[in-house]
């Protein structure tokens, strides 16, 4: 069994750490003593990513395609070839894809959830075998309160987060009797590159029937995440979580608004949820 790492000298893989929740991460973790590797498509083995420029500890970089197993598997042994062990592993890669259903194609949504949602899959599958072993691990995956809330004109990005709350909800009751506790971050609304890198489906032109809608939807979310809290927050969230021996499920993040949003979908009928909602992008 590897020997026990310390809270402050423990190994993690943060997926998707070029930029925002991702890079903001590692780079508060590296900062507060952590062993991070953080992926990159486009990265190279044994890369070093600077923090900030002010001489601060900084991460590795490391190149994983979460859509693709044998790349996953190459980072994940490359690992625990250097360090011997892993114990936290953060599944944040993903991205959004906007429009409205009819407007999105099979291979859109599947390119959605190849990433979202496999994308986890894939990771977990191969990082768990080794914290099985270790009796010890935290799986962390960065979900969103749009996998409690169906955002409109986002159905694929909500349903691959929706997704992963039933897979969360699920893989940590199997793993938890080998001390490997897994746990589902919900964000809100941030400023972050996601609102830039959003992706619309091909079909989502001015010729659509859903394109006066449909705008008017997107401004506000635009809107909401560019007028957002920095990923810092996601960040002093994460390190707590990793402080604590023993972290709940599930850990919304985000403005207020935001948190209570998806606490009155558990209290108010649906009907007069669904209007809230609709009404808040406009739909109304």
């Amino acid at each position: 069994m590897p020997p026990e790492a310390p809270s402050g000298n423990r190994v993690v893989l943060i997926t998707g750490a070029s930029a925002g929740f991702g890079k903001a991460c590692a780079e508060h973790l590296c900062s507060r003593g952590f062993q991070v590797y953080g992926t990159s498509r486009s990265a190279h083995f044994d890369a070093v990513s600077s923090t900030k420029g002010t001489g601060q500890p900084s991460f590795v970089t490391i190149p994983m395609d979460v859509r693709d197993t044998a790349s996953v598997n190459r980072g994940i042994k490359y690992i625990l070839k250097k360090e011997g062990r892993l114990d936290v592993v953060v599944n944040n890669a993903g991205f959004g894809l906007a429009g409205a259903f009819e407007d999105c194609s099979v291979a859109e949504v599947k390119d959605q959830f190849e990433t979202n949602v496999f994308g986890v899959v894939r990771v977990c599958q191969s990082v768990i075998p080794h914290m099985r072993q270790q009796k010890k691990g935290v799986v962390v995956i960065v979900g969103s309160l749009a996998g409690r809330i169906g955002v409109p004109f986002q159905s694929a990005y909500s349903a691959s987060k929706f997704a992963l709350e039933g897979f969360a909800e699920t893989l940590r009751m199997e793993v938890k009797p080998f001390g490997v506790h897994v746990v589902l971050i919900q964000p809100g609304d941030f400023k972050t590159e996601f609102t830039r890198n959003r992706i619309f489906a091909k079909k989502a032109t001015a010729n659509s029937i859903y394109a006066r809608a449909f705008k008017r939807a997107i401004d506000v979310m635009e809107n909401d995440e560019q007028n957002g809290p920095p990923p810092v927050e996601v960040a002093l969230l994460l390190e707590k979580i990793l402080q604590n021996p023993t972290p709940a499920l599930r850990y919304p993040v985000g403005k207020l608004s935001d948190r209570f949003a998806a606490k009155l979908k558990d209290f108010l009928p649906g009907k007069v949820f669904e209007w809230l909602v609709m009404k808040t992008y406009k739909l109304r």
